[in-house]
């Protein structure tokens, strides 16, 4: 008589000739098609001086359902990622002509005027903007007096720290934060308006003027 290798999983048939469950299957209703063949044939040619019991048979079925059960919720999270790429790149397209605060150091001077911002992760007695030239020469500081934790905004008038008009253009900025006489980390915060989105390897990039692209986890405000 001829016999089905008895103790063989149908999870070790289905895998043979080094194939895989995954590759295997075409969609659910294919595995699940399979699987009863090959019980079926198992049971009908399986020794019947030593038959497969009911355990052994309720094990196999358990490992075709947690087969199949991965394989739908594999797809769900498909679908949700593919969703939340969806949403993430509308997101992104909506942002086209805001302004926003994002890390960085670099200031614009026009029209008399210069923005910047600041993150700080405590509250800090005195805040302190040093603004600096192309040439790194400092040219205007600016006391912010008491500042909150958080994410805050200045703005320059443009005049340096003789009183003179300072010329437009491209300047940076630095930060001294003190608190209890110690000097605590502030992180500097670039200005600029978002001109254009695009798709990246880990999400969407949006083009800020002169600062370039940068993510939408970077944006720490929206104007």
């Amino acid at each position: 008589m001829s016999q089905v290798q008895n103790n063989s999983s149908v999870s070790e048939l289905l895998t043979s000739n080094g194939g895989s469950i995954k590759t295997a299957r075409k969609g659910d209703e294919d595995m699940q098609e399979r699987f009863l063949k090959l019980l079926v044939t198992q049971m009908q040619n399986q020794d019947p001086l030593s038959p497969m019991d009911n355990a052994e048979v309720t094990s196999q079925m358990a490992q075709i359902s947690t087969v199949s059960g991965i394989d739908k919720l594999n797809s769900t999270l498909e679908k949700l990622v593919s969703d939340s790429d969806a949403r993430r790149s509308f997101e992104a397209a909506n942002m086209i002509g805001r302004s926003v605060l994002v890390p960085g150091a670099d200031m614009q001077l026009e029209n008399h005027t210069g923005i910047g911002g600041f993150e700080l992760t405590e509250p800090v007695d005195k805040l302190v903007v040093t603004i600096k030239d192309s040439a790194g020469i400092a040219v205007r500081d600016i006391d912010l007096g008491t500042q909150p934790a958080g994410v805050g905004t200045f703005a320059w008038d443009g005049l340096a720290n003789n009183g003179n008009e300072a010329a437009g253009g491209q300047y940076s900025f630095a930060l001294k934060a003190v608190r209890s006489n110690q000097e605590v980390a502030a992180s500097t915060l670039a200005f600029g308006s978002v001109s254009s989105a695009q798709a990246g390897k880990e999400g969407a990039l949006l083009e800020v003027g002169r600062l370039g692209y940068v993510g939408m986890h970077d944006i720490k405000k929206i104007f």
